[in-house]
């Protein structure tokens, strides 16, 4: 019985990596016959493992999705992957997930070997989170959003504007894109006959969706670069437009993505559209940056840098002469 369990495992973890496997490769892996093999597959059967089978010259059994959750089987590297992704889940921006990751981590880690759980914890007590706070989106809003772009329906919603009045909106639902501070959802809007942005945060799905809908093309080819353009500066209190002199793929390396949208102007200049919680802390922002610059736009922060470079002179001119 012991030989047999050990068996159904290995097999188990053969048939995980999602291709289909042939009855001679199993057998030859394990060192039983194909009738053992038939046999073994009809056990993870009863157990409530869906094992789909194939025949014919390139055929064989694949692992398919059940009715419910069996057991998995994780190698060291995936078991610490999914324990770190459900700590991050546990503080992330995404409510009603907390309390549901911190059970399932809970499991794992009873489960994991001492090896194993070392290295998380050593990985959670060397690591502090820098990730900027945003509002929290119900998980019960993301999943219904997201189940509206894969079966391309369209979707119905309530709508808190930036002023307080609420709407109800139809839009062809595209991608949810997530920019580290906010979730919000690119769609095409019937009624307006255009591309518009929702703040997740914000909508209230309403059932039932609305009828099917053939897929558009987002502007230029990537929803993440169109959503970035329209909110990556306009969701900061102080959106503005910088020319950086340097090559916008350099300033790509040194930069994180959501600092704001990079536009190429050419080979040693770009476009930054950034903003940031108050003027003094964006002009500081630039200041990191280390490259010649321009602000194109406000003319506040153009305003609150000159007074800056004016006192930054006085203070070395009034200070000792250098050696």
């Amino acid at each position: 019985m012991l030989e047999t369990s050990v068996r159904l495992l290995k097999l188990l973890a053969l048939l995980q990596d999602g291709r289909d496997r042939p009855g001679t490769d199993l057998a030859e892996r394990l060192g039983v016959t194909t009738r053992t093999v038939r046999n073994d597959v009809e056990r993870l059967r009863v157990l409530g493992y869906r094992v789909d089978s194939r025949p014919g010259t390139g055929g064989g059994y694949r692992l398919g999705a059940g009715s419910a959750l069996p057991p998995l089987l994780l190698d060291d590297e995936e078991a610490v992957a999914v324990a770190v992704g459900l700590r991050a889940a546990a503080a992330g921006t995404v409510a009603g997930i907390e309390e549901t990751s911190l059970r399932a981590l809970a499991k794992l880690e009873r489960s994991l070997p001492s090896r194993l759980r070392h290295r998380v914890d050593t990985l959670r007590a060397a690591t502090v989170s820098a990730a900027a706070g945003g509002p929290t989106v119900d998980v019960a809003t993301l999943t219904a959003v997201a189940v509206a772009i894969q079966r391309r329906e369209r979707l119905r919603f309530g709508y808190v504007g930036h002023d307080g009045t609420d709407s109800v909106r139809s839009v062809e639902p595209h991608r949810l894109v997530y920019t580290g501070r906010r979730w919000y959802l690119l769609g095409w809007d019937p009624e307006r006959a255009d591309w518009r942005t929702f703040r997740a945060d914000r909508m209230t799905p309403r059932v039932p969706t609305g009828p099917r809908f053939a897929p558009r093309e987002p502007p230029g080819g990537d929803a993440v670069a169109h959503v970035l353009r329209g909110v990556g500066s306009a969701a900061w209190p102080h959106p503005a437009t910088v020319r950086l002199h340097a090559a916008a793929a350099e300033m790509a390396r040194r930069m994180p993505s959501t600092a704001g949208l990079l536009e190429a102007v050419d080979e040693r200049s770009c476009l930054l559209h950034t903003g940031g919680e108050s003027l003094a802390n964006l002009a500081a922002f630039l200041g990191t940056l280390d490259v010649p610059f321009e602000v194109l736009d406000p003319p506040a922060l153009r305003d609150l840098l000159r007074r800056l470079a004016d006192r930054y002179a006085a203070a070395v001119a009034a200070g000792p002469a250098a050696p």
